[in-house]
Formats: C-alpha cells, structure tokens, sequence
C-alpha cells in the first residue's frame, strides 16, 4: 500500500514533464489538431493534456477505486471538444496507447530510482493498473466521440434541410423556389410547411417551382409536392412549375396527380419569361 501511494506522489510530481514530453515527441504532420500552429491551439490542447494527467495519477491513489466520476466526465467533454471532434479518431486513439508508453516508462523510472525492492507482482500491477485504465477511457471516449458526432451530423443535416426550401423574392408579388438535390419523405414535409410560412410572410400572389435540380422522387416525394401546390392554392398563391424530368413526370403520371389546373414549362427562363407577363 506504501508502494503504491508513493508511485501516486511520484506520478502527480512529474504531470507537467509528461505533458512537455507528449507535446515535444507528437507528429505534427498529421490532420486535426495535433497541427495546429496556433499558439492559443497548442495551449488548449496542453492544457487538456496536463488535466488529463492530473486526473490519472488519481487512478494510483489506494482511496481511489477506478475511473472517478470527475475522470469520466472529464473524458466525455474531450470527446466533445471541437478540436477532437475534427481530428480523426485513430489519432486520438495512437494518442493514447502512447500516453500509456509513457507511464509504462515512468514505472520503470519510478522502480530504477525510488523502489528497488518493488517485487515482480507489484511491477505487473502497476503496469496492467495503465493498461485497464487506459483501456476503460478508449472505450467511454469512442463511445462518446461517437454519440457527439452523430449529434453533429444530424444538426448540421437538420440546418441542411432547415435551409433547403428558400423562398427567393423576385417582386413584392412573385417568389422563385429552386429545389436541389434529392428529396426525402422528410425534407419534402419541410418543404411544404417552409414555402406556406414564408409565401404567406412575403404576402406573395405567385410562386415558381423549379425541379431542374432534382434528378428523381420517388411517389410520397411526388404527392408531397403536389400537396404544397395545393396547399399554396388555398392561401391564395398560384404556381408555375419548370424543369420536371421524364423520371419526375412518369412518377406523377403513376399517381394520377393532376396538371391541368398548373403551369408546366420546361426552364426556368420560360417560366419567368411568360408568367411575368400575365397573370396565372
């Protein structure tokens, strides 16, 4: 039990070395942070490095059992942190498996200078002591690297589709919707209550729906705008289409949906050309 407490002091009393150590041997020719030359950069990611130090050598203290509770939740605001976020997670992960080198060198250094007498089995605890804390902080970092990234992606998807139904003003009275790009079940619903609020907002009597950059629906796409159409209709703002592919319209056709009461033309031109000079 001595042992072990003094390992802790020995641990705690060199953090700012191991920190120097880390920072001075990383390969900085990598992506993510670990290139960052930005000096406010490198003593951000110092600084969480000499936390993270601070932290562990806690795990050798005989009152404490495991990973604290501080320790975990530490781990979790590094996984995320905006720096590791964008730096790839086997670099993290070599990250640590080298930090776990370290205190395997520091034990070494520890039994060299300051416990000669440390038997076989005290060595082989300390060393597997590294490893099954190291392995416990991969694990809860991965896990929570990877809930944060998903967290990510699906808000920046959500601002995607948020964004994906501009209604672009042309008068005080005609509006230009310009759908890009392929169109779920989902973002087609943001599409209908999007260009109804903002038709209504801009007190617009005439909306052009330009499909040129859709390359395909699929038929709940297809009714869902046909559905905005209507929708637009009964707040009093009529529409012209332009740019329906034959794929578009053979879908439509299947469904039975209706072109007769709708302005169909095959550019954008067209339609801005013609319907700015009459009325729907």
């Amino acid at each position: 039990m001595l042992k072990n407490q003094e390992l802790h002091v020995f641990f705690c009393d060199n953090v700012e070395r191991l920190t120097e150590e880390w920072y001075a041997s990383v390969d900085k020719t990598r992506e993510g942070m670990y290139a960052s030359t930005d000096p406010v950069m490198i003593q951000r990611f110092k600084s969480q490095n000499l936390a993270f130090h601070k932290q562990f050598c806690m795990i050798f203290d005989p009152e404490t059992e495991e990973l604290s509770e501080d320790f975990q939740q530490f781990i979790r605001s590094l996984a995320v942190d905006e720096g590791h976020q964008r730096t790839p997670i086997e670099e993290i992960i070599e990250e640590f498996f080298r930090t776990q080198k370290q205190y395997a060198a520091l034990i070494e250094e520890f039994v060299i200078h300051h416990a000669t007498d440390a038997t076989f089995q005290q060595l082989s605890a300390w060393n597997q002591g590294v490893v099954d804390a190291i392995h416990s902080i991969i694990l809860e970092f991965t896990k929570q690297h990877a809930k944060a990234s998903v967290s990510r992606l699906n808000a920046q998807q959500e601002m995607i589709v948020e964004m994906s139904a501009p209604v672009i003003t042309l008068t005080n009275e005609i509006g230009f919707l310009p759908l890009v790009g392929e169109i779920s079940t989902y973002r087609a619903q943001v599409i209908f209550e999007k260009t109804l609020d903002q038709c209504a907002q801009k007190r617009l009597e005439k909306l052009f729906i330009d499909l040129s950059g859709v390359p395909i629906i699929d038929t709940m796409v297809a009714h869902q705008i046909f559905q905005v159409i209507s929708g637009l209709k009964l707040i009093g703002v009529e529409t012209a289409l332009s740019g329906i592919s034959p794929q578009i319209a053979q879908t439509a056709i299947q469904l039975g949906l209706n072109f007769n009461d709708i302005n169909v033309y095959n550019t954008l031109e067209q339609v801005i050309k013609m319907e700015t000079q009459k009325s729907f």
